[in-house]
């Protein structure tokens, strides 16, 4: 009996501290097993995070950092040529690190919710970021000029500059705190 007792409160332990008691998968906690990692290759934080938010190369599967890189002349309507080394350099760390190629939680999200035929170029484009933000009215981003889009994370998740997209932490500019 008491090897029983012993190993349900091992079981216990362990269920609760990998999440699996008391996670919320629909709800995640920012912890080191469901946040992005946030960038930490130098060149990508200063080629890349120089004009915008360097995303966590977990948000996009592979195909879609490959695709995104081969179209630096016209990247999203600016020229964002590198050299051929330094794009190079920075494809291959997005790549390694993509939604496909990490064992993050939300990374699994992200990589299962693109469809194998499809490389999306924006992060919101994704099922998954697409569900996330589904009830988060259009006015409250698009409209408003402290946010202008759903692609500039930083403006609500005032932690994504460290890949920390907790939603129990958002806070909309000119609306204040936001909970589904």
């Amino acid at each position: 009996m008491k090897y029983l007792l012993d190993f349900t409160v091992i079981t216990v332990g362990l269920l609760a501290v990998t999440g699996l008691v008391f996670g919320d998968s629909d709800h995640e906690r920012d912890d080191h097993r469901q946040s992005s990692a946030a960038p930490s290759f130098a060149p990508y934080q200063t080629e890349c995070g120089s004009c915008h938010l360097a995303y966590p190369p977990a948000l996009l599967p592979a195909r879609s950092w490959e695709a995104l890189m081969a179209g630096l002349a016209d990247h999203f309507g600016d020229n964002a040529e590198l050299s051929a080394a330094s794009a190079a350099q920075i494809r291959d760390y997005l790549v390694n690190n993509a939604a496909d190629h990490s064992s993050a939680r939300r990374a699994a999200a992200f990589a299962n919710s693109v469809p194998a035929d499809q490389a999306p170029l924006r992060i919101t484009a994704t099922r998954y970021f697409q569900r996330k933000h589904d009830e988060v009215p259009a006015r409250l981003v698009k409209d408003n000029p402290k946010v202008g889009s759903f692609s500039n994370c930083q403006a609500c998740h005032h932690r994504a500059e460290a890949g920390s997209f907790d939603e129990h932490s958002v806070n909309i500019p000119g609306y204040g705190r936001w909970d589904d």
